[in-house]
């Protein structure tokens, strides 16, 4: 059996200012792409246009570092009112190294500067802004999907993605932080392989490699294409978000 995976990114989609409706303006870029969603369709939505919409901005001038955060700061070579911030937004630091700091996000997930950071957002060096994560991305995805579901009347889901390093590999590469409708990690263990044998520890992060897929399409810089349309990947629907994605810090070997 041959099997396709397609992902198309919704041209033209606008700049996202805060308190904006992004369900309305996902509903509005699909038209004017004019495609309509099918049974079994993703849409991977970036972090940044979820948090623009959300008003997740902070104003550096606004911030106040406390004595951690400067230390911190001295450390890592960063602006403390950031650290300051990347503190709040934190459970605990993990490790710091010039120019980066890793944590543990208040969300769970390990993430460097806690997903903080000035790109592709208005600002200036006079008067710098910085962007959170979404509060709760797996309620933003929600909330989404039902918009996309009423619309379509269609099973459909939503994956918000952002992009992370990784402990073992350069680069960064997309991963998911916000799931609605899908389940985010499929356990294969039990299922046999092409010679019979029973896989033993075979877990697949479904929901990663599709963030990561769109990701691709996305870009990093300037391309200005922060929705993708994933079609004919094979996901099985629940309602758990990210969650299962998350290691347990006692089986985590890279604390």
């Amino acid at each position: 059996m041959s099997r396709a995976l397609q992902l198309l990114g919704l041209a033209d989609f606008p700049l996202v200012e805060p308190g904006q409706n992004l369900a309305e303006l996902l509903l509005q870029s699909l038209r004017h792409n004019r495609v309509a969603l099918e049974p079994g369709d993703i849409v991977v939505v970036a972090q940044k246009i979820v948090s623009k919409s959300e008003n997740r901005y902070v104003r550096l001038a606004d911030v106040k570092p406390g004595a951690e955060a400067l230390e911190l700061a001295r450390r890592a070579g960063k602006d403390p009112r950031q650290v300051e911030l990347i503190l709040r937004e934190s459970r605990q630091v993990l490790r710091v190294h010039p120019g980066v700091i890793i944590v543990e996000h208040r969300l769970g997930y390990v993430h460097a500067n806690a997903g903080i950071d000035k790109s592709n957002i208005p600002s200036s060096e006079e008067d710098p802004l910085v962007l959170l994560l979404p509060v709760d991305p797996d309620a933003s995805a929600r909330l989404l999907q039902r918009a996309l579901m009423d619309e379509f009347k269609a099973p459909l889901a939503v994956i918000v993605n952002d992009s992370a390093g990784r402990a073992w590999r350069n680069g960064t590469i997309g991963m998911a932080i916000g799931c609605a409708g899908i389940l985010p990690l499929s356990d294969q263990i039990g299922d046999l392989d092409l010679f019979g044998r029973e896989l033993q520890v075979t877990q697949v992060a479904v929901a990663d490699e599709l963030a990561a897929a769109a990701s691709l399409v996305m870009g990093q810089a300037n391309e200005a294409c922060p929705v993708v349309l994933v079609r004919g990947a094979d996901w099985q629907p629940a309602d758990c978000g990210q969650g299962p994605l998350l290691r347990p810090v006692a089986e985590d070997l890279f604390r």
